[in-house]
């Protein structure tokens, strides 16, 4: 069960965010993904609860930040319910889109697990709904992912498989890099690894 933290900071000025305490595994019925975050003065500032099917769908999902709160699933495309912080309306949304996405490491990891892509595969087109934080609101966004890169590091435990995507936003053409290692986010934009105590799950 991989463990650890990562900072998160503002892809354009670089601001610290805060950091992503988290904990995941695979299980019988897909992945699950938890996380607490905190603010860069170490208060707490949400959290993070995903499960994805053994397809990579998402079967669950609850986002929390600054009082707002999330809750979806993959439904007829994907639907969910947003809660604001006085808990006395809620929001009901669904689009015809593959999954979830947002700020969360967990999002990347979820994806790349729903594409399954291989090195020689063509690009594949994505559509996902987005809560942009504070307020967790929620946008539809089209993306292409291809796995570019894929290496084997030698390690004192295990080998070590190293998949570096290319994803690009198809609504701006700006593209960026991600390294994942299994169910870790080893770099992407905003994200940095700061400490992991156990290893990357290694899925089949």
């Amino acid at each position: 069960m991989p463990r650890g933290h990562y900072s998160l900071h503002d892809t354009h000025d670089h601001t610290p965010l805060g950091e992503e305490h988290f904990h995941c595994a695979p299980g019988p019925s897909g992945w699950r993904y938890v996380s607490q975050l905190v603010n860069p003065t170490g208060d707490h500032s949400g959290s993070v609860d995903l499960a994805l099917d053994e397809l990579g769908r998402p079967i669950r999902l609850e986002l929390n930040a600054a009082s707002w709160q999330v809750r979806g699933a993959a439904i007829d495309g994907v639907t969910w319910v947003r809660t604001d912080p006085t808990g006395t309306h809620a929001t009901e949304g669904n689009v015809p889109a593959h999954a979830f996405t947002g700020t969360s490491p967990a999002f990347l990891i979820a994806t790349a697990r729903l594409l399954r892509l291989t090195p020689d595969a063509t690009a594949t087109r994505v559509r996902l709904v987005a809560f942009t934080d504070p307020v967790l609101a929620p946008r539809t966004v089209d993306q292409s992912w291809a796995l570019v890169n894929r290496q084997t590091h030698t390690t004192d435990n295990a080998p070590l498989t190293v998949d570096e995507y290319q994803v690009t936003a198809l609504d701006t053409g700006e593209q960026h890099s991600v390294h994942l290692s299994g169910d870790v986010v080893l770099s992407a934009p905003g994200i940095e690894l700061e400490n992991l105590e156990t290893p990357p799950s290694v899925f089949d």
